[in-house]
């Protein structure tokens, strides 16, 4: 019976379950120590693209705010400059001009502080610093100084044992 190349290819390749079953304690330092710098590798690469992401949407969510704050100052600014007007030479009818200016000045006022506070709150709630990213960072680092205990407990028993 003729071998395919399928079966030629099983035959001279390694299988990977019994690749898998070779313990760590069997692969040399050097072995251990690349197969972690490329784990490494990986994890710093996605950690970079998840706080990419995360800076995208704070940006955004300051962009927003920005503007918020951006067209309540114009707004406040066209509204102090408009309706104050009116409003004040229609106070003026039954008081004294100064007075009605005045009047109508502190009322454009607490408006203007309103928006302000309402848009610094809102500005607040922005994070320049990506939580999430940070808190993965802290888990791999945990993670990878427990393989760099681990393989050197595990080459001090294989040391100690030959």
């Amino acid at each position: 019976m003729a071998m395919t190349d399928e079966t030629r290819r099983t035959v001279r390749e390694p299988d990977h379950a019994a690749r898998d079953r070779n313990s760590r304690e069997d692969q040399s330092l050097g072995t251990l120590l690349s197969d972690v710098a490329r784990d490494v590798s990986d994890l710093l690469r996605k950690e970079v693209e998840l706080a990419k992401v995360e800076l995208r949407e704070e940006a955004s969510k300051a962009s927003k705010a920005g503007a918020k704050l951006g067209a309540a100052a114009l707004m406040g600014h066209f509204t102090l400059l408009l309706a104050s007007f009116a409003a004040a030479w229609g106070l003026a009818e039954v008081m004294p001009e100064g007075w009605a200016f005045l009047i109508v000045a502190v009322v454009y006022a607490i408006v203007a502080a309103v928006l302000y506070v309402n848009g610094r709150k809102q500005l607040r709630e922005v994070s320049p610093m990506p939580r999430q990213t940070r808190e993965t960072l802290k888990e791999d680092a945990s993670w990878v100084r427990e393989q760099m205990r681990l393989g050197t407990r595990s080459r001090a028993r294989g040391k100690t044992s030959a």
